[in-house]
C-alpha cells in the first residue's frame, strides 16, 4: 500500500542519516523528504556555478539521481548536506564543461573585439525581473540616503550622486574641505551601517526554491525514479510503483 501522508510529518523530525538507511529500505517519503531538505542549499550552489535557472535544476536532478544511486557509500558519521553539496558542485562543474565551448588562450588576443557603443543592450538589461530588482535596490538606497543626518545626505549627495569635486562641495555648502571629508567619511559609514543590516535579512532569500517550485521539482524526480531512470535501489523503485 502507498505510504500514508503522516508517515512524512512523522520522517520530518528524523534526523538524515536515519532518512539515509529508510531510503535505502526503500522508503518513497525518506527519499522525497531528503530531496525537499536540501533542495534550496543544492539549488544555490549550483545556480552559483551555472548561472541558470533551468540548468541550476538539470544539475540538481543529476546529482539526486547519482546520490541515490550511491547510497550505499554514504557514511552515517558524515553530513549528508556536505555530500550531496559536493556532488552537486561536481555535477555543476561537469556541465559546464560539456556545455561551454573552451577558447584557447593565445587566440584571445587575435580576436578584433567590437566598440562597447556598438554592442546591442544584453537581453537582461530589458528583462521585466531583472529591471524590477534594480528599482528596488535603487529604492533602497533611497531610503537609506534619506535617513541620513542632513549634514551628511548632503555632502553625500554632492559628492557620490552629482560627482561634485571636494573643492566644488565645500564652496557650495561654504565649509572647510576637511570638513566635507569627514561628513563624507561618517555619511559612508552610516549608509554601509544600514546597507548591511538590510542585506544581511534580504540574503536568505536570494534565489528561493520553495513551493509549487520545489514540490513539482520533487514529483518529477520520483516520478522519473519510479520509472526506472538510475534508481536507487531496487526496494525503492518497487515502493515508488505504489
Amino acid at each position: 500500500m502507498p505510504e500514508q501522508p503522516t508517515s512524512e510529518l512523522a520522517l520530518s523530525r528524523v534526523v538524515d542519516a536515519e532518512l539515509v538507511r529508510l531510503a535505502r529500505e526503500g522508503s518513497a517519503s525518506a527519499l522525497r523528504l531528503i530531496v525537499r531538505r536540501h533542495n534550496q542549499r543544492l539549488y544555490r550552489v549550483a545556480r552559483a556555478i551555472v548561472r541558470d535557472d533551468a540548468e541550476a535544476e538539470d544539475v540538481m536532478q543529476e546529482a539526486y539521481l547519482s546520490a541515490f544511486r550511491h547510497l550505499a557509500k554514504f557514511r552515517a558519521d558524515a553530513s549528508l548536506a556536505t555530500w550531496l553539496t559536493r556532488i552537486v558542485v561536481n555535477k555543476a562543474v561537469g556541465h559546464l564543461r560539456r556545455e561551454r565551448i573552451m577558447v584557447p588562450l593565445d587566440a584571445v588576443d587575435k580576436v578584433e573585439w567590437p566598440d562597447a557603443d556598438a554592442m546591442p543592450h544584453h537581453a537582461s538589461e530589458l528583462d521585466p525581473e531583472r529591471t524590477a530588482a534594480r528599482s528596488q535596490v535603487r529604492d533602497l538606497l533611497e531610503r537609506a540616503i534619506d535617513n541620513l543626518p542632513e549634514p551628511f545626505r548632503v555632502v553625500f549627495v554632492m559628492r557620490m550622486v552629482e560627482q561634485l569635486s571636494i573643492k566644488e562641495t565645500a564652496c557650495s555648502l561654504g565649509i572647510p574641505e576637511e570638513t566635507v571629508k569627514t561628513r563624507l567619511h561618517r555619511a559612508r559609514k552610516l549608509m554601509r551601517d544600514q546597507l548591511q543590516a538590510k542585506l544581511a535579512s534580504a540574503l536568505t532569500d536570494t534565489f528561493p526554491f520553495q513551493d509549487p517550485r520545489c514540490a513539482d521539482f520533487t514529483d518529477a524526480l520520483l516520478a522519473r525514479l519510479a520509472e526506472g531512470s538510475e534508481p536507487a535501489s531496487p526496494g525503492t523503485q518497487a515502493s515508488l510503483k505504489q
